[in-house]
């Protein structure tokens, strides 16, 4: 069972107007969110507790943890501030416990912090990128608009103080599913569900994510007909009227053409897909009506803006991606991965074309970025580190080569230390760095 890690989380709040924080991108933990400050529980926070009317009923270690976090991020002592009196009031508001489909789990304990007058923070900006003050329904107006990327029990303790700024407690802030009967599904940015079904994907991944965007169903793939079942229940509170494919890996399409039948929808699909998958699985799309697009293809509408396809070949050279045309987001497929790495290998993979793509979608710097496995990404800089990486990658394999070192000596050099049963991938990826390199005629 995954351990669950004690947080606290710091809400403050005057009058109606709450403390708003967005996270620096390049962060490892939520980049680019839009968060209270806060983090883990430490042994010695109780030290930081202070016994006073205000504090009766905390908990001391976590009261501990949230003072020494604000005096880490905002440059201020709570523990002084109650005191002097420009606190009113301190507030357990709710407990929020990451769901068990998550490999990094915690508890967080929201902590309301309300001042009858405004004070200046000294905010640190290694965390933050930017920080305001903002009316709780401002805040909910930029969600509903999609301009802030944010978890759901932060999303909900923003709107219900923007409609109730009284309130002391908020008693429903866990992600509530039942996993017997659905899959987990978030909407970290609005009008961008993001269901989770378990695939056939490669670990340390166990799920690929189907996004789900004005009517248009992304990458359906469900493990098992005992998860298609549960995946249909959760789809059973959307509507949708196509699917599309972003390539042709069976842990973006598996099941796929069943439920385009049983929905009666088309499938949506690059020609390199439609023709892999055709090959590869005869009969595979029949009674299936499909639909080929290209790079530029306008697909859906999110919030009034177009969505358009993107063709961002390298891992697969069918491989499409969606965006909104304000590039508000932009989800990337196997472009990069929140959890594992990507693997280029095959007829499909391609390095130069991969590091291209990578280039690309860095100039067209979406403000957020979705992979097929994990969440959501603030900024481009995940897509910068990953670029960097192989090019790391490739002057190792560059220089192995000239000191006459064949495939087999570099993958036990570079990838000691790694789970063996993934050399096989580590070594695709090795093979396609030196295709790379013999094709820039650099060996």
């Amino acid at each position: 069972m995954t351990k669950i890690i004690d947080a606290v989380s710091i809400v403050i709040t005057c009058g109606d107007e709450i403390f708003a924080i967005q996270r620096q991108n390049y962060l490892k933990a939520f980049p680019g969110y839009w968060a209270p400050p806060g983090g883990k529980v430490e042994k010695a926070d109780e030290d930081f507790y202070i016994d006073h009317p205000k504090t009766q009923g905390l908990q001391k270690n976590l009261f501990g943890a949230a003072v020494r976090e604000g005096m880490e991020e905002l440059g201020i002592d709570l523990r002084e501030e109650i005191k002097s009196g420009r606190i009113d009031r301190v507030d357990f508001l709710g407990l929020a416990i990451t769901p068990d489909f998550n490999p990094y789990r915690f508890a967080t304990y929201f902590f309301r912090f309300h001042f009858n007058t405004k004070v200046p923070f000294i905010v640190d900006t290694n965390e933050a990128m930017q920080s305001h003050w903002l009316t709780c329904r401002e805040l909910t107006k930029c969600y509903e608009e999609g301009k802030i990327l944010a978890v759901p029990p932060v999303i909900k303790v923003i709107q219900a103080l923007g409609n109730n700024p009284d309130l002391r407690s908020i008693p429903d802030l866990n992600f509530d599913y039942d996993s017997s009967r659905c899959v987990p599904f978030i909407e970290n940015v609005k009008g961008i569900v993001q269901i989770m079904p378990q695939s056939h994907t490669l670990p340390p991944a166990t799920r690929t994510n189907a996004f789900l965007i004005g009517g248009i169903l992304l990458d359906p793939s469900p493990m098992s007909d005992e998860e298609y079942e549960k995946f249909r229940n959760t789809l059973s509170r959307f509507h949708f009227d196509k699917i599309l494919l972003t390539h042709h890996h069976p842990d973006h399409h598996e099941r796929s053409t069943r439920l385009a039948l049983e929905s009666d929808v088309p499938i949506l699909l690059s020609q390199d897909t439609f023709e892999r998958l055709s090959k590869k699985i005869p009969g595979y799309f029949n009674k299936v009506k499909t639909i080929i697009v290209k790079e530029g293809d306008v697909v859906t509408n999110w919030l009034g803006h177009d969505v358009l396809v993107y063709e961002i070949p390298g891992h697969d050279e069918g491989q499409i991606a969606l965006a909104s045309e304000d590039m508000s987001w932009f989800i990337a497929g196997d472009l990069f991965q929140g959890v594992g790495t990507v693997v280029i290998g095959g007829d499909e993979g391609d390095m130069r074309k991969y590091f291209a793509t990578l280039e690309k979608v860095i100039t067209l710097n979406p403000r957020v970025i979705f992979p097929s496995h994990g969440i959501g990404l603030g900024g481009v800089n995940h897509l910068q580190t990953t670029l960097d990486h192989r090019r790391v990658r490739e002057n190792q394999v560059l220089t192995m080569f000239n000191e006459g070192m064949s495939v087999e000596q570099m993958l036990e050099e570079i990838y000691k230390g790694v789970d063996k049963n993934l050399w096989p991938y580590a070594r695709l990826n090795i093979e396609k760095h030196l295709e790379k390199l013999k094709a820039e005629k650099r060996i």
